[in-house]
């Protein structure tokens, strides 16, 4: 049996999922969680086979929950399910550590292969994704400016992004500077939006 921690924030989706992965013979969910800091917890106690996870969620994304498992040796493998094909993901996701990666349209029967497929230690990416990753731009951005990005989108100031992010306001609008010229915008709203349209945010 393939023990499963799902995590999507959307309830309805979950439901959802859950409902159809417990139909197949082999596979079980043994967790579920609404935000990736419940899902990390999840996986350190539960130690699933599979953490099937979304990208976008409150705490943690996806992408940030597979690279603690990664960091932590955990063996627990990660599989994306969501709704962005962007190629800046998909190219975030291999660097965490990702197994498999697919869009929230698959169809129920390809995702459980997809699962067996990683559970038993390969990957699964569809072709059309894997061929669009490798057309995909080189992500420019640092963690941080990553980071005091997301927060600005958020309508935040520098003084309470350097607040959050235990930084000085100075060096928090250097951060934003720098990533709105790497990325070619006139601000660092524009510059969000830019990284957040290629899978960098």
């Amino acid at each position: 049996m393939i023990r499963i921690v799902l995590a999507e924030d959307q309830a309805m989706v979950l439901g959802a999922i859950a409902a159809l992965l417990d139909m197949e013979p082999d596979l079980t969910i043994v967790g579920r969680a609404a935000d990736g800091a419940a899902a990390l917890d999840l996986v350190r106690a539960l130690a699933p086979d599979i953490l099937l996870t979304d990208i976008e969620m409150p705490h943690l994304t996806g992408l940030d929950v597979a690279l603690a498992l990664a960091d932590q040796r955990l063996a627990t493998r990660t599989v994306i399910v969501t709704t962005f094909a962007r190629p800046g993901y998909l190219a975030r996701a291999r660097a965490a550590g990702v197994r498999g990666y697919l869009l929230k349209d698959t169809p129920v029967e390809q995702l459980a292969a997809a699962i067996r497929v990683v559970a038993a230690g390969g990957t699964f990416i569809p072709a059309e994704l894997a061929a669009s990753a490798w057309e995909a731009s080189v992500d420019p951005l640092t963690p941080r400016e990553r980071d005091a990005l997301r927060l600005a989108e958020e309508g935040l100031s520098n003084k309470e992004i350097a607040r959050r992010l235990d930084l000085s306001p100075g060096t928090v609008r250097n951060y934003l500077s720098d990533a709105a010229g790497k990325l070619g915008a006139g601000n660092r709203i524009e510059a969000g939006r830019i990284a957040r349209a290629n899978g960098w945010l």
